[in-house]
């Protein structure tokens, strides 16, 4: 399911919201399907609960998950996850278009790579 580098850079947790963020967004997981308990992962992975529960909780404050008292933590509904991911792929995009008009890349050129792209098109 998750799969963890322990020599990437990337902190452990960030790998899990990482990898379930992938599995939610490509319809691996359903909507409403039960993600497995914090202690089942945890132990799956054989790494510390407390780092598969703050993942978690990420995750729900993302909007990629909920969690249900007693029963464990579900995926979202997707139009809620399509929203949130939206939402923060827009704001990543700013911050790397105001960086690239910084290095001075013209208004154009990020119009044609955005019209390529749309054409299904590969990028320069």
């Amino acid at each position: 399911m998750i799969q963890l580098n322990y020599r990437d850079s990337k902190p452990i947790y960030e790998q899990i919201k990482d990898g379930f963020r992938k599995l939610i967004i490509s319809n691996s997981l359903s909507a409403n399907e039960k993600l497995p308990s914090v202690r089942e992962l945890a132990s799956g992975l054989a790494i510390n609960p407390n780092t598969i529960q703050k993942a978690y909780r990420d995750l729900e404050s993302e909007g990629y998950i909920y969690t249900m008292a007693g029963r464990g933590s579900f995926v979202a509904e997707r139009a809620e996850i399509y929203d949130t991911r939206q939402h923060e792929l827009l704001e990543e995009f700013d911050e790397i278009v105001q960086e690239l008009y910084f290095l001075s890349v013209g208004k154009e050129i990020l119009q044609e790579r955005i019209e390529l792209l749309a054409k299904g098109g590969e990028k320069a």
